[in-house]
This record gives structure tokens, C-alpha cells and sequence, in this order.
């Protein structure tokens, strides 16, 4: 599961951001990026330690100040039910699309490195001194 798909499952619900300062941030999701910038909604801000808090509308979180994210349960199951059904939808393709072994391998059809007659490895031996013997 990666942490950008799970930030984007997250978006309207509840969660908990503590930053690398201590401070630490409850409200609800409204976006991220894929800088894991975030922006949250009904946010209840507290202190490093923990004496001080303050009620805002909304903030804007830098994603490199992010210490870490608590998550509700309901989310993380949500995700995982995602990747299942995307697995289940993907058959049984392996590697990076092409061919693969035994079919043209893109190479001008041919397959391998050079080959053949002339030029690339493979080729005759000596081809470049003739013997005079």
C-alpha cells in the first residue's frame, strides 16, 4: 500500500498530523499532492507541550514538516480493498508489457544482441587480420 494512495482514500475524513516541531494537527482531509503537502479542514491545533490549543477553519501543511499521520482503521480497510479488487481486474501479466521471451523482442525483430554476418559479436573469427602462412 503506498502512502499517496492512502492519503487520497483519507480525503474527508478524520485524521491526526504530528510534525517534526511537536506540534500536532486534528481535522478532517480536504487534499494532498504528491509532496504529501495537505490541506485540513476544522482543525484543532496543539502545542508541542500540549498546554496550548487553537480552533482553525482550515490550514495548509508543508509535507517535509510531516513527523507522522494517524489514520482511521476504516480507511487503511478501504485501500485494501481497492488494491484487492485491482489485483483480481489485472490477469496474470507479468513483467513490463512486451512480449517476453521466444517472441520479438523489439530489436528489429531479430532478438539478441547484433548477430548475423556482419558486424556486432558473433561474427566470424579473426575477421580483421587475414593469416599468410
Amino acid at each position: 500500500m503506498l502512502p499517496l494512495s492512502l492519503l487520497r482514500t483519507a480525503v474527508n475524513h478524520p485524521m491526526l498530523v504530528e510534525l517534526k516541531n511537536g506540534e500536532t494537527y486534528n481535522g478532517h482531509l480536504v487534499n494532498c499532492d504528491n509532496w504529501m503537502n495537505i490541506n485540513l479542514r476544522e482543525v484543532i491545533c496543539t502545542s508541542r507541550d500540549g498546554d496550548r490549543f487553537w480552533k482553525m477553519p482550515e490550514c495548509y501543511i508543508r509535507g517535509s514538516t510531516i513527523k507522522y499521520l494517524r489514520i482511521p482503521d476504516e480507511v487503511i480497510d478501504m485501500v485494501k480493498e481497492d488494491t484487492m479488487q485491482k489485483n483480481r481486474g489485472q490477469g496474470s501479466f507479468r513483467g513490463r508489457g512486451g512480449r517476453g521471451r521466444g517472441g520479438q523482442t523489439g530489436r528489429g525483430g531479430f532478438g539478441g544482441r547484433g548477430g548475423g554476418q556482419r558486424g556486432g559479436r558473433g561474427g566470424s573469427r579473426g575477421a580483421g587480420k587475414q593469416r599468410t602462412d
